[in-house]
């Protein structure tokens, strides 16, 4: 059993805190370009980053007053900004729009300090393509060919239609966040909350920085990826990579057949016997050892050269790509495993409501009071999450006294997630709802503390630099 690790039972004979969602703290945001905006900030673990939970109308203000500041600090080096010019202006005599030829002295045209003057209609519908189409709001250039000027945010509003400066807003939001290390939007669909976390990138080697954004939403922040704890973001994107290659492939071929040794054709054994002959070139060689077939006298089905040097290299080469698939696919197995089970899991929300319902009807609990189904399902799906990604980080960790350390705590977080996950599939029983609901809690409870066990340690681990890594994952 791991350092500190105690039993289900000791563990609810012992002091706890359950941890609730009024375990959050709402504080006043730091001085940090959000000074007067409300922020969220919960109580820190050694898992936790502090962050800040930005909605999109803080993000307009944080933009209106960085305009404000630059505008005011050209003012006072005498610079003023053009946005009074009237940039609708008539068509000049002898006027000829270069976009449509259209050479009419009536109507609008439209016209930057460049002195190219176009049509409105065509303006309109240069602009309207620019920033609907091309997803451009930050140098949209004057439609003459080879002229740098940009037009500018007065020119637009004038010339498009409402929902395209509607885009155009949308998008200006979406570029200030982007051009901020410190920002990132919230992930989650119809979300329009932006987080902020101060920690610098060159950090995420070490620290995992996952938040959670007030729409429930957990994700990372480094990487934008849904929460991957305890893997930090380069380690994660290794494994997909793995994952999503062909890598595997060219292993389970290494493995399962071997390759000619005159010619390198790829051969799959189909048959017992282990005198082999390459139908491309009809060299003949054995199938265990890899040597010349002539070398094996009338030994015609039994290898006895194990330990000639002509074949102990392709020998070792196939037992280490066989050993490396069997390695890959036992922590993928389980990887996948945990994703499917914690699927499986979301479709427990469906009937755990029902199960809600029926525990109201046949009971004297509210609904308040039931709600301890629906946390055990939240707390159950977050654990097969971390249970998933244990299995990525495990992958690439090197063996050492530390290794048992994080099994054993691995080993503890699962069988407590399959208790409870076998507990909230039992059917109800009436005369066993009160008894049920007491073992509901404390298995969500304890499951819940092995997580943030897992998490810790791994988290210390990774500050502290006590896991060794085969690969370096700090290049992604």
């Amino acid at each position: 059993m791991s350092s500190g690790s105690l039993s289900e039972d000791e563990f609810l004979e012992s002091d706890y805190e359950d941890f609730e969602e009024s375990d959050m703290e709402y504080e006043q945001a730091e001085d940090i370009g959000f000074s007067d905006m409300i922020a969220e900030k919960h109580r820190k673990k050694a898992y936790e980053v502090d962050f800040t939970v930005l909605p999109l109308s803080d993000i307009q203000a944080a933009q209106t007053s960085a305009s404000s500041h630059v505008a005011e600090i050209l003012d006072q080096a005498g610079v003023v900004l053009d946005d009074v010019q009237e940039r609708l202006v008539k068509r000049p005599r002898g006027f000829l729009c270069m976009i449509c030829f259209d050479d009419s002295s009536t109507g609008p045209a439209v016209g930057l300090r460049c002195g190219h003057v176009f049509c409105q209609p065509c303006y309109e519908q240069y602009l309207t393509q620019k920033i609907v189409e091309e997803g451009e709001c930050r140098r949209i250039l004057c439609p003459e060919t080879g002229c740098d000027v940009v037009v500018d945010e007065q020119t637009i509003k004038k010339v498009v239609q409402p929902r395209v400066m509607s885009k155009y807003r949308q998008l200006q939001d979406r570029a200030y966040v982007a051009d901020l290390d410190n920002l990132r939007w919230c992930p989650a669909p119809n979300c329009e909350n932006a987080v902020e976390c101060r920690l610098s990138h060159s950090s995420f080697t070490t620290i995992v920085p996952t938040v959670m954004c007030s729409c429930g939403y957990k994700f990372c922040f480094g990487c934008g990826l849904g929460d991957h704890q305890p893997a930090p973001c380069g380690l994660v994107k290794m494994w997909q990579k793995k994952c999503a290659d062909d890598s595997e492939t060219a292993n389970w071929i290494s493995a399962h057949t071997k390759e000619c040794s005159k010619c390198q054709s790829t051969i799959e054994k189909n048959g017992g016997c282990n005198h082999m002959t390459c139908r491309k070139c009809k060299y003949e060689f054995c199938w265990v050892c890899m040597g010349p077939w002539s070398e094996h006298g009338t030994s015609w089905y039994n290898c006895n050269r194990f330990e000639e040097s002509s074949s102990t290299d392709a020998r070792d080469q196939q037992a280490k790509s066989r050993a490396s698939l069997e390695r890959y696919l036992h922590y993928y197995n389980r990887f996948a495993n945990h994703e499917h089970s914690a699927k499986l899991d979301r479709d427990l929300y469906m009937k755990t409501e029902k199960k809600m319902e029926e525990m109201q009807k046949t009971s004297e609990l509210s609904w308040i009071e039931v709600q301890f189904l629906k946390k055990a399902v939240d707390v159950l799906t977050s654990c097969r999450m971390t249970l998933r990604w244990t299995y990525a980080f495990a992958f690439y960790l090197a063996r050492n006294n530390m290794t048992e350390l994080f099994e054993d705590n691995q080993r503890d977080l699962e069988v407590a997630v399959e208790a409870l996950s076998e507990l909230l599939e039992k059917p109800i029983e009436k005369e066993k709802i009160a008894e049920l609901r007491q073992q509901v809690l404390d298995k969500t409870v304890y499951v819940g503390s092995r997580r943030e066990v897992v998490l810790e340690d791994t988290a210390k681990g990774l500050v502290d630099g006590r896991w060794e890594f085969f690969d370096d994952f700090g290049k992604f």
